[in-house]
């Protein structure tokens, strides 16, 4: 890993002073602290974003975006990780985009992008219901909305005032997900026969067959403007990139009802048909996004002592519907609102499993914008109307952020969850947590 950084690093240097390169990047330091469990570190990364952008002719562009970073808290388990240091001190290498534009392919109307790229479609804040060419990256529970590059095939073709759009990805790419502290939150109760005992429990992914039928998958959009709205329709086929329960084997280890569990998840197939608009009503920034899911049926086999035990549906093939409102508006003494309401977050599907979301973020700046405070951040989750009371969800966020000079970056705030029931947040609500994070761009 060290030779990799080196040589990314001597390369870097000879870029910039031996060819045009455009080199631009940011360093980033960010830690986190429980609040609970006596102050227990649980985030300590500094990291690097290298960003490096050109244009050898009018009709070729490039672009790459990797980051370098270092996990703080030592990663050891045996003496002998001690004599490693990537083990010992975690370090990582990502490539988040890799891509080459080719302008005027064929046609002056049609232009093509190929290599790893983040395809973002949709116009809501952050959370994106037609956002689905790219798997979700769940690693940093704080970052919302981020995804991970994909190797893929983008094509533009402009029609006057539309453009469409169409992509194809080979490969699939399951999200990643945050660590078991939060991961929890995400978790299906697994719901066993009455009277068994489930004492251990393992897991196994099931990822599509690799075959090109298999694991491809692609999708089409048209965007234009229509009376100063930004107006799309989109079409997405290919899998869920959240995974999902198809079997569970059972395996007495006693006379007493005790079990060993071992579940397989796999990726169903959906259709996803979208549509987003954003403009303004007044002074007021305003936007919707819905996506029509049709998913595969899936059923959740149980098997005890190799012996099929039973067996349900859990997704059925009936369509749903996740959406997104929202609206900002900044205030005469500048002080910036942005609400969204949303129904249905990425893991939950089918229409009986669909939650609805309220998130609303307050700030104002001060000292000529180098003094930024956003006193409330909140995300509240509502799964049931009619037991509001024993079921919901909430977290709150705030934080202060200043500025000392030209692109540099001083953040402190704080994450507090809280809950009943069966919600996300009411899952981790141990897991509150107050942050400091450092940031300079170039």
């Amino acid at each position: 890993m060290h030779k990799i950084i080196t040589t990314i690093l001597f390369l870097t240097i000879s870029l910039q002073i031996f060819s045009q390169v455009k080199i631009s990047g940011n360093l980033e330091t960010q830690n986190r602290i429980r609040i609970q469990n006596e102050g227990e570190f649980t985030w300590n990364k500094n990291s690097m974003g290298l960003k490096f952008e050109g244009n050898p002719s009018g009709d070729i562009h490039y672009f790459s975006e990797i980051s370098l970073f270092s996990l703080g808290i030592p990663q050891v388990n045996q003496t002998s990780d001690l004599q490693d240091k990537d083990i010992a001190y975690t370090w990582g290498l990502e490539i988040n985009e890799l891509y080459l534009d080719m302008y005027c392919f064929l046609s002056d109307n049609l232009d093509i992008r190929i290599g790893k790229q983040i395809i973002a479609w949709g116009t809501a804040d952050k959370l994106n219901p037609t956002d689905n060419l790219n798997p979700d990256d769940m690693s940093d529970i704080f970052d919302f909305g981020k995804h991970s590059g994909s190797n893929s095939m983008m094509l533009a073709y402009y029609l006057g005032d539309y453009t469409l759009y169409g992509v194809f990805v080979p490969v699939f790419q399951p999200s990643t997900l945050p660590s078991d502290d939060w991961s929890k939150a995400f978790n299906t109760p697994l719901d066993t026969p009455t009277g068994m005992n489930v004492v251990s429990f393992e897991d196994n992914i099931l990822l599509p067959k690799n075959e090109l039928t298999e694991t491809s998958s692609y999708g089409f959009k048209i965007a234009g403007n229509m009376l100063d709205y930004d107006l799309s329709a989109s079409y997405y086929y290919g899998r869920d990139d959240m995974p999902l329960l198809s079997s569970v084997k059972l395996n007495a280890v006693d006379t007493l009802e005790n079990y060993d569990a071992e579940a397989e998840l796999v990726y169903p197939r959906i259709q996803v048909f979208g549509a987003d608009i954003a403009g303004s009503i007044g002074k007021v920034g305003v936007w919707g996004e819905a996506a029509l899911i049709f998913p595969e049926e899936q059923k959740l086999k149980f098997y005890v002592n190799s012996a099929l035990g039973g067996e349900s549906v859990i997704l059925e093939d009936k369509p749903f519907i996740r959406f997104v409102v929202g609206g900002d508006y900044t205030f005469k003494n500048n002080v910036y609102l942005n609400a969204q309401y949303m129904h249905g977050y990425i893991h939950e599907r089918g229409v009986d499993e669909l939650n609805d979301y309220f998130i609303l973020r307050l700030e104002r700046k001060f000292m000529y914008d180098k003094l930024n405070l956003a006193p409330v951040s909140a995300m509240v989750e509502i799964p049931d109307w009619d037991d509001i009371e024993n079921i919901y969800g909430i977290a709150l966020g705030s934080e202060i952020s200043y500025y000392p000079y030209d692109a540099f970056e001083i953040t402190l705030g704080s994450y507090i969850l809280d809950g009943k029931g069966n919600s996300i947040f009411s899952k981790a609500k141990e897991n509150d947590e107050i942050f400091f994070k450092l940031k300079y761009s170039f």
